[in-house]
């Protein structure tokens, strides 16, 4: 059965659970490409004070009324990039999934670009599930793993 899925818009309160599920060392090795310190809380704060303000598309993922993750739609209009981070007690349930999906009917602007480390099956399924292609490869210096990482690069077109 699919997890019922919802998204709303980001609240003060989420910060804190959104710090918890970013914190996690085994979330961020598989997401590879996250912030320098996953633990600075300061840097954490700063940065979603900035996205706040920004254009970004950002909403909370809430699965039966509790928080589990963050999605979002980033950047200029020609290169508009979804995210999403889910808390990995979440993963393979198809929250991930569904939150993209409900994310991308609510950002009708085309195309959409995403990247995943190229080892990293699950987020790669999960943008394929919801339309996107695989379009190219690149390699990028992964703060969660200390090391230059692969990507796969993907898009979602009109």
């Amino acid at each position: 059965m699919s997890p019922r899925v919802t998204l709303r818009k980001v609240t003060d309160s989420d910060l804190p659970v959104f710090f918890r599920h970013m914190s996690d060392p085994e979330s961020n090795l598989m997401a590879a490409f996250t912030s320098k310190d996953p633990t600075d809380r300061a840097a954490f704060d700063a940065h979603w004070a900035r996205i706040l303000v920004s254009d970004a598309v950002i909403r909370t993922v809430l699965t039966d009324d509790v928080v589990v993750g963050h999605t979002a739609v980033y950047g200029p209009p020609e290169e508009r990039e979804v995210t999403y981070f889910i808390d990995r007690a979440y993963w393979g349930r198809g929250v991930a999934t569904a939150a993209l999906r409900a994310l991308i009917e609510l950002v009708p602007q085309r195309p959409l670009h995403a990247r995943a480390a190229a080892d990293n099956a699950g987020s790669i399924r999960v943008l394929q599930k919801c339309g996107f292609t695989v379009t190219g490869e690149d390699r990028g210096y992964a703060h969660a793993r200390g090391a230059e990482t692969d990507e796969v690069l993907l898009t979602l077109a009109g």
